[in-house]
């Protein structure tokens, strides 16, 4: 299924920035769409972004488009997510996730990476 770590998360202050990166290695990614997904603390997991690996079409939820920005390195066989304009709402636990392109269930999952933005 492939292995997805995330790091970059941190603690921060409304209105700055961070970059979540997510390594992806065990398979080959060109077919795959990867996604970030949050969970906030009570909160269902909720989609955030994603990018098709071939043609770098992307997603947004309505809640981060045009503050966050979703892209890939396919040399580093890398996804990244620039986060700008944070909230304290953007609090969440933030995952990597990866799915085939013509399914609709992700199948590889990272471990997460902690994102708090104080107020």
């Amino acid at each position: 299924q492939g292995q997805l770590v995330e790091s970059g998360g941190g603690l921060v202050q409304a209105g700055g920035s961070l970059r979540l990166s997510c390594a992806a290695s065990g398979r080959a990614f060109s077919n795959y769409v990867m996604g970030w997904f949050r969970q906030a603390p009570g909160k269902e997991r909720e989609f955030v972004a994603s990018i098709t690996w071939d043609r770098g079409t992307t997603n947004y939820a309505d809640s981060v488009k045009g503050r966050f920005t979703i892209s890939r390195d396919s040399a580093k066989n890398a996804v990244y997510l620039q986060m700008d304009s944070l909230k304290p709402e953007d609090t969440a636990v933030y995952y990597c996730a990866a799915r085939a392109r013509y399914t609709s269930t992700y199948e590889s999952w990272g471990q997460g990476t902690q994102v708090t933005v104080s107020s």
